[in-house]
């Protein structure tokens, strides 16, 4: 089910270390026609646990505070909400996820850490629970590169697809479609299907413009280089085989090691990125 057309872009808000999310997702959400919802859940086991409960009240409202005039300056037009919500954090926004156009959070710390990455990281389990697409902003600004998306052929990387199309035109970006194959594959066959795919998207956005590359490889370990040169790197959450978890190998690698601003794009589209019968998908969540 698509979402609403007043779907809000929700801000998940943690600590002051998520203040570069609100930016990104101001500027995501003004460029969508979307409004923007701040929210910031408040812990009670951690305020008992201070000398005195106030302090960490004080701290969250000073945050919402901040968060909402920092979206002010970066769009100075856009419909802000701010919410401090008394309950825990990742049950909260997996809930508020199903009515919402796209959820950003903060990547923990995740990016060049060069660590391993725990499964129960808030913005791993988003990535693998929301109920819409999830954005995973990195510390570090991103430079002015390319809408890059990694597609692979299952019908989940079509609604991927559909998304950077969009992303690539409110940014006003070259969009950079990449498909990582098989050594005995035929790559021009597959770049052939891929720019028909392509085609197919950008036809209501024929402003932007775009590049098609089929490369031998690592699916993850191209991606992941790619984006370093990318102000957006965007995956389906995983593939439609019934055996695969929640969240795909190649989802969760470019989660935790690209550098930059990873949306993962969950839903399931109806139909593959290639094939005769081939036509536009509407957007099914899992």
């Amino acid at each position: 089910m698509a979402a609403p057309a007043d779907a809000a872009v929700l801000v998940g808000l943690g600590s002051d270390h998520d203040l570069p999310v609100v930016e990104q997702a101001a500027q995501e959400a003004a460029g969508q026609g979307r409004p923007l919802h701040l929210l910031h859940t408040f812990d009670w086991h951690a305020a008992f646990a201070a000398d005195t409960v106030a302090v960490p009240r004080d701290q969250a409202e000073e945050l919402i505070t901040r968060a909402a005039q920092l979206a002010h300056q970066t769009e100075p037009g856009l419909t802000v909400q701010a919410e401090i919500v008394e309950s825990a954090m990742l049950p909260t926004l997996i809930r508020r996820s199903e009515a919402a156009f796209l959820l950003a959070v903060g990547d923990s710390g995740m990016a060049g850490s060069g660590q391993c990455v725990p499964a129960e990281t808030p913005a791993v389990q988003l990535a693998a629970r929301a109920g819409c697409p999830l954005l995973v902003v990195r510390r570090e600004p991103p430079p002015q590169g390319p809408v890059l998306v990694g597609v692979d052929g299952s019908p989940s990387a079509h609604l991927a697809l559909q998304w950077a199309v969009t992303c690539a035109a409110h940014r006003g970006a070259r969009l950079v479609a990449l498909r990582v194959v098989e050594y005995d594959e035929d790559t021009d066959a597959v770049a052939e299907q891929l720019s028909e795919a392509l085609a197919r998207h950008t036809v209501s956005h024929g402003a932007v413009p775009t590049e098609c590359r089929v490369v031998h490889g690592d699916p993850s370990q191209v991606l992941i280089d790619t984006s370093r040169t990318a102000q957006v790197a965007l995956v389906a959450a995983r593939g439609d085989e019934p055996a695969r978890a929640m969240l795909g190998a190649v989802a969760q690698s470019l989660l935790y090691h690209s550098p930059a601003p990873v949306i993962v794009v969950r839903g399931l589209a109806e139909v593959p990125l290639t094939g005769p019968d081939a036509r536009p998908v509407r957007d099914q969540r899992p």
